[in-house]
């Protein structure tokens, strides 16, 4: 098992480095002149090539790239262009914000999304079944800004439950009820959709599993329904959907642009967006390795999850 990990950092490892060189030649291409959108089109050549030398925009691409790549893996994530404070701050402040959103979203789908997988394929062919892959269907082709948007008309604006802006302060705390209640609406609007998928995923493998040899053994010794679910089943028909599970973690830090737009929520994927409006690269590029990061460590560990489940995986 120790080999399996060891291998899977390397194969880590090397994805990150790939990303980050995709990450800094994106950033490059974009559109505009750096200096003349901080700066202003009224600015000087003179104070716009201070301002080239002071960011080091003015060295070689290969020179800036690893300076950049250093001084992230050390810590410093360099200045904001645009606001001018220190993007570590400001990245790890609205990652905290997006971490209380992804981890109540991932409360509510997950537990709800492998329930409703598993009585699908239980009562495969009935109503409870076609229930449930309609429904599931149905929010998978919906999209975040329509899903939000209907919430808000009736829970917000209708029903007056919740709050229709999520815009919380810089030091709330996650457990306040304040906060609690301006999360609910945006993480049911990303929740829907993943739940909808690890419905469908779990379903499928389960109903895989239900027709294998050795859960019709189990039947036939005498075990009931809740143990050979629970012993034998589940721990088969998961695998796919820890897969699933693993690549959420990952979209729901760094895949909520729209939904943080929506609801005014200071989180992670908005600071993305404001960084790319501005063209603030220090921004942009911190802010995207870090999704990175997060992304990749969540694949890191749903392998070994994977693994773990199961162990002819291991051996790969």
């Amino acid at each position: 098992m120790l080999i399996f990990i060891v291998r899977r950092l390397g194969f880590m490892v090397i994805t990150l480095i790939l990303a980050s060189l995709l990450i800094f030649a994106a950033t490059q291409i974009l559109p505009g002149d750096v200096a003349t959108m901080v700066l202003g089109r009224f600015a000087t050549e003179q104070a716009l090539e201070n301002f080239r030398e002071e960011m080091g925009l003015d060295r070689s691409l290969v020179v800036q790239y690893g300076d950049w790549l250093f001084s992230f893996v050390q810590g410093d994530w360099g200045e904001s262009l645009s606001t001018r404070a220190d993007v570590r701050d400001l990245v790890l402040e609205r990652l905290r914000n997006s971490a209380m959103l992804a981890f109540v979203a991932f409360v509510m789908y997950v537990p709800l999304g492998i329930v409703l997988g598993v009585v699908a394929a239980i009562r495969r062919n009935s109503w409870v079944d076609h229930v449930i892959s309609v429904g599931s269907l149905a929010f998978i082709g919906l999209p975040e800004f329509v899903t939000g948007l209907l919430l808000i008309a009736v829970f917000a604006l209708r029903l007056d439950w919740f709050p229709s802006s999520s815009a919380i302060a810089p030091d709330a705390a996650f457990l306040d009820r304040d906060t609690l209640e301006r999360l609910v609406l945006p993480a049911l609007t990303i929740s829907l959709v993943s739940l909808a998928y690890i419905a469908r995923m779990t379903r499928s493998s389960t109903v895989e599993v239900l027709s294998m040899d050795y859960v019709r053994t189990a039947y036939l010794k005498g075990l009931s329904r809740s143990r050979v679910i629970g012993r034998h089943v589940l721990r088969n028909a998961l695998l796919p959907t820890v897969t699933v599970v693993a690549i959420g973690i990952g979209w729901l830090i760094g895949g909520l642009i729209v939904t943080e737009s929506l609801f005014s929520f200071p989180g992670i994927g908005r600071l993305l967006l404001f960084g790319i409006q501005r063209r603030d690269l220090p921004l942009i590029q911190a802010t995207t390795m870090v999704i990175v990061v997060i992304f990749t460590m969540a694949n890191l560990l749903a392998d070994i999850l994977y693994g773990y489940l199961n162990p002819r995986i291991r051996f790969r």
